[in-house]
């Protein structure tokens, strides 16, 4: 006796005009994306407003930026103080473009006042920085025109979480909790250098005034390029109001 085949029904493909669009995928790893070493960098990165989705205190930013390298420098035993001035140590220049320029820049004048470096170069070193920052894929960056006339650049974070790490890994270093002879020094750099050139993106003036003791004591650590940036932002603003 046979048996009958039994054939399954198969549902009716949907048409291309009829099937749901695929939803787009968001992304959230960051692959190869890490906080950048320097702490230029990491500042420049704080300068970025998330909520106004542009860079704040641009008047400053130059001068802090400059400062953060000095810092930097220092850290690494490259640069050492004397009497006030900075002076060249026999340490091999970092493999860090920007860093090694300012360096060499250093080497070519002599030992001079930090606040002379610190003054120096200051729209290059943001444009360097900046640089550094879209070619590690951290920043986009848009030329445009302002009122068509005016060049200028539309940043954009691509990892906003590396920001909000760097801004953590800084802030923490306000904790009362936290020893200030055991906060790490390139975080205390960071937060301590933020507040002098009063970028609030990283430290608010309510910040400010409750850990007014505590950042003077981190920035004791710090060392000599603080003061000099403070009298720096000091004397650009005494000679902007005339």
């Amino acid at each position: 006796m046979s048996r009958a085949v039994v054939t399954p029904l198969r549902r009716p493909a949907r048409s291309v005009a009829t099937r749901r669009p695929a939803r787009a995928r968001k992304t959230v790893a960051l692959g190869n994306a890490k906080a950048p070493d320097a702490l230029a960098a990491r500042l420049f990165l704080l300068a970025y407003d998330p909520m106004k989705g542009r860079l704040t205190n641009t008047s400053k930013l130059g001068k802090l930026l400059r400062a953060a390298a000095l810092v930097d420098l220092q850290l690494a035993g490259n640069l050492a103080d004397d009497n006030g001035r900075a002076r060249l140590t026999k340490v091999a220049a970092p493999q860090d473009q920007v860093l090694a320029g300012i360096l060499a820049d250093i080497g070519s004048r002599g030992p001079r006042k930090w606040k002379t470096w610190v003054d120096r170069r200051q729209r290059a070193m943001v444009r360097e920085v900046r640089g550094d920052l879209e070619r590690a894929y951290l920043i986009r960056v848009e030329p445009y025109r302002v009122l068509g006339l005016f060049p200028a650049h539309r940043i954009t974070l691509r990892h906003p979480l590396i920001r909000r790490q760097v801004l953590q890994s800084a802030t923490d270093t306000l904790r009362p909790s936290r020893l200030v002879t055991r906060v790490d020094l390139r975080d205390a750099a960071v937060v301590v250098l933020a507040a002098t050139a009063d970028l609030r993106t990283v430290v608010t003036k309510d910040q400010r005034l409750r850990h007014k003791d505590r950042l003077a004591q981190l920035g004791v650590r710090v060392g000599p390029v603080v003061p000099a940036l403070k009298k720096s932002l000091q004397q650009s603003s005494y000679t902007a109001g005339g």
